[in-house]
């Protein structure tokens, strides 16, 4: 019988200089769904992500179990091929005048920068997935020269280019303008057509949409939550989730958050 799950954590606890950031995890993840993470700052959802990148690791008990992809034991270079995560990070490691259609490209390579001897079949997989997600006409453009929206889609598409089976998208709008915000959430709406499910990890409620099946909060170190999103995104959820007197309403699919003056 095939595993349903990518992801399987049971009674897990991991610390990082010191400090227990994630507590008593138990969280099973199918290759069938979009997750969204959601939790305040601090709460242990970059860590979750190095757990799964196997970047920090669990303290070993007999009661413990981590698998990622039914392998409690994962080459790493296996992982980076079934795994892409698009953190912030990555911005600072690219030189302002490479052009977009080498940026996506040099993801087959796992660089960031200008590729010399690319092939033409290469060259079709980077043609192939910018007209899949709309950006052909950003091909020819330096990476300096677009938006932050923009500079996001591009490196999400970076991402995609050797087809992982999981996109970790680790905070996608944050210090994002409203343009370049809604700009991101459409075209990662568009993203749920490709066989790529997407881990989606951000603070910002307005990052939900419809193509998410199940929403996990996190608070802690710990879930506070877990469920399809009418079921757990409420005003009471969210009011323990940020310490804050908020009232929660949806628009079409579209959550807003708004704050209770006392």
């Amino acid at each position: 019988m095939v595993n349903k799950f990518w992801f399987e954590a049971k009674n897990i606890n991991c610390f990082k200089n010191g400090i227990e950031v994630i507590k008593d995890l138990n969280l099973k993840i199918t290759y069938s769904e979009n997750v969204i993470l959601i939790g305040p700052n601090g709460s242990g959802k970059s860590s979750l992500i190095e757990v799964i990148n196997r970047n920090i690791y669990p303290v070993i008990t007999n009661d413990s179990k981590l698998k990622i992809f039914d392998k409690e034991l994962i080459n790493l270079w296996e992982l980076r091929n079934k795994i892409s995560t698009v953190n912030n990070d990555i911005k600072n490691r690219i030189n302002p005048s490479l052009q977009v259609f080498d940026l996506i490209l040099s993801g087959l390579y796992g660089r960031y920068c200008y590729i010399q001897n690319k092939s033409e079949r290469d060259s079709y997989k980077v043609e192939k997935i910018m007209k899949k997600m709309n950006i052909s006409n950003l091909s020819k453009k330096n990476f300096s020269y677009l938006s932050d929206g923009e500079k996001q889609i591009s490196l999400i598409a970076r991402a995609l280019i050797k087809k992982p089976e999981i996109l970790i998208l680790d905070e996608p709008i944050a210090n994002l303008d409203y343009k370049s915000k809604f700009f991101v959430i459409d075209k990662v709406n568009e993203l749920s057509k490709l066989k790529t499910k997407i881990l989606c990890v951000t603070h910002d409620i307005s990052t939900i949409t419809k193509v998410y099946d199940r929403v996990i909060m996190l608070k802690d170190g710990k879930i506070m939550a877990d469920g399809e999103q009418d079921k757990v995104i409420n005003s009471e959820n969210l009011n323990n989730l940020y310490g804050i007197q908020v009232e929660v309403t949806n628009n079409n699919g579209i959550w807003n958050i708004k704050r209770l003056i006392r």
